[in-house]
C-alpha cells in the first residue's frame, strides 16, 4: 500500500465525519435564518449589557425609533446610534426630553458595540416624577 492510497475503513470514517459536519452546517444555517433581525438586536442589546462596563456619554438626539449619542473611551470617541423601536415603554412619550449625560455600556472587546438602553437595564436619565396637584389651602400655605 502506498502512503498516499486511503483504506476502505478510513475511507468510510473520512466520509462519515464529512456528513456529520455538513449536517451541523445545515442545522446552524437552518437555525440563523430562523432569527429574526429583531431578535438578534435583542439578543445584542443583553450580551452588551451582561458585560457590565460602562462609561459616562451625551444623547444628542432621540426618536420614538432611534436614539444617537456619543462617548469616549481611552482617547476616541464614538458617535453611535441604537435602535430603540422595541423597546418603547422604557422611553418617555417625548424622548427629545433624554437629550443630555447618559450611561452607555459597551462590549470591552469591541467598545464601537455599545448600548443606552435595554431590557434588562436603563442609562437613561431617571424619569422627573409629575408633582401632584394639591389643593392650596391655608394651612399648605403656613407650613410652607
Amino acid at each position: 500500500m502506498l502512503p498516499f492510497e486511503l483504506s476502505v475503513g478510513s475511507t468510510q470514517a473520512l466520509l462519515a465525519g464529512s456528513a456529520v459536519a455538513l449536517a451541523a452546517s445545515v442545522a446552524l444555517i437552518i437555525r440563523l435564518r430562523r432569527i429574526t433581525p429583531e431578535e438578534r438586536e435583542r439578543r445584542r442589546r443583553l450580551e452588551v449589557n451582561r458585560h457590565r462596563r460602562s462609561v459616562e456619554g451625551l444623547l444628542s438626539e432621540a426618536s420614538p425609533e432611534m436614539i444617537h449619542y456619543q462617548y469616549d473611551l481611552r482617547g476616541v470617541s464614538y458617535f453611535a446610534s441604537q435602535d430603540v423601536s422595541g423597546l418603547r415603554e422604557r422611553l418617555p412619550a417625548d424622548p427629545s426630553r433624554l437629550i443630555g449625560p447618559v450611561s452607555v455600556r459597551y462590549a470591552p472587546k469591541n467598545p464601537a458595540n455599545s448600548i443606552v438602553v435595554c431590557e434588562d437595564w436603563s442609562g437613561l436619565p431617571a424619569p422627573v416624577p409629575e408633582f401632584e396637584k394639591t389643593e392650596v389651602t391655608e394651612e399648605n400655605m403656613r407650613c410652607n
